[in-house]
């Protein structure tokens, strides 16, 4: 399996130099066989069973926190919000 890594770079808007191309292309490659080794996991052995009961809770109407409750704690706020640093120029 051929492994386009400049389009994943690409896509993941992460700089690869010509030099590392190898580099990642062979990392990349190693996980792949990785995963490929992995055993087949029937899927009947996911499903809950009497041991095991898996299921959601039930969505029931809680008290929650005033919002000046939750706002006395932050280090800035500003029109009922957190102020939070941007993350993007």
């Amino acid at each position: 399996m051929e492994i386009d890594v400049m389009k994943i770079a690409r896509l993941s808007r992460i700089k690869v130099t010509e030099d590392e191309l190898a580099h990642f292309q062979k990392e990349m490659q190693n996980m792949i066989n990785m995963v490929e080794k992995l055993p087949d996991i029937p899927v009947a052995s996911l499903a809950p069973d009497k041991d095991h009961p898996m299921g959601l809770r039930k969505d029931e109407i809680q008290r929650s926190l005033r919002r000046d409750e939750v706002l006395q704690n932050a280090p800035e706020t500003e029109a009922g919000c957190f102020v939070v640093p941007n993350v993007m120029d």
